[in-house]
């Protein structure tokens, strides 16, 4: 009589070309510390959202994170969101239970453990680069923590602000620079943000949620002028734990 394969608990990322991915390596090696060899991560990319329901369909698994450029659009094929997500309108994590897929949103923990350290007195502006999924995390949490800011885009709404308008005295007023766009990430590592980055000075902080490079062309310009920089890889490790426990509670 043939042994039956031991069914795995299996754990994955979705996202749209993901073969960079940080949390299947994290999460591989941290099945192996812990002695969970029923356990697995794998990336799932999907060319579109569309597909996200075929491949639950198809495959048993636990939990989810979910990557660009899905966040938002997650959403409607989850049965309910904690209030944390709800009120981010972003989720990254996934648990699959008993009356359905809930939606969490572990994003903004790790960013808020990740600048706290980082937080001088004068840091009470920040700029926000970027629009996507991944800003509404760290707009909830400066939100959170008192800090006031503004969105700069390529394509600026009312209210935002387009690179064109950053200049002395923005910089002056805003200490606090966060990259929520992908520009500058591996393999384009020599692209930055277009802001003044000679208006920047050891009063500002950059923190930039892109982790590969360890350091990107953002990072360096605001080493370059004197400013703090924290790149996102604590911010990752930070939400993956807390994925980790959601899934297991």
């Amino acid at each position: 009589m043939e042994k039956k394969e031991r069914k795995k608990n299996r754990f994955g990322l979705i996202g749209r070309n993901i073969s960079y991915s940080f949390s299947q390596g994290y999460f591989t090696e941290k099945f192996d510390e812990l002695g969970l060899k029923g356990h697995s991560y794998e990336n799932f990319d999907l060319e579109d959202i569309a597909f996200f329901p075929d491949l639950i369909a198809e495959q048993a698994i636990k939990g989810l994170n979910v990557t660009i450029p899905y966040k938002e659009e997650i959403i409607p094929y989850l049965d309910c969101l904690d209030a944390e997500a709800n009120s981010i309108g972003a989720v990254n994590t996934i648990k699959f239970t008993d009356e359905g897929l809930v939606g969490y949103n572990t994003d903004a923990h790790g960013f808020q453990e990740s600048l706290k350290p980082h937080l001088k007195k004068h840091h009470k502006k920040a700029l926000i680069l970027g629009t996507g999924g991944a800003s509404k995390a760290i707009t909830y949490v400066l939100d959170k923590l008192g800090i006031d800011f503004c969105y700069v885009s390529r394509t600026p709404s009312k209210h935002q602000l387009s690179y064109i308008d950053l200049n002395r005295d923005k910089l002056e007023k805003y200490q606090i620079i966060i990259n929520c766009s992908p520009v500058g990430t591996y393999p384009n590592t020599n692209e930055k943000p277009d802001i003044p980055y000679h208006y920047i000075t050891n009063d500002h902080l950059l923190f930039d949620l892109i982790y590969n490079p360890s350091k990107t062309s953002f990072l360096k310009q605001g080493e370059r002028y004197g400013a703090m920089i924290q790149n996102g890889l604590p911010m990752l490790q930070l939400q993956a734990e807390k994925a980790w426990q959601i899934w297991t509670r």
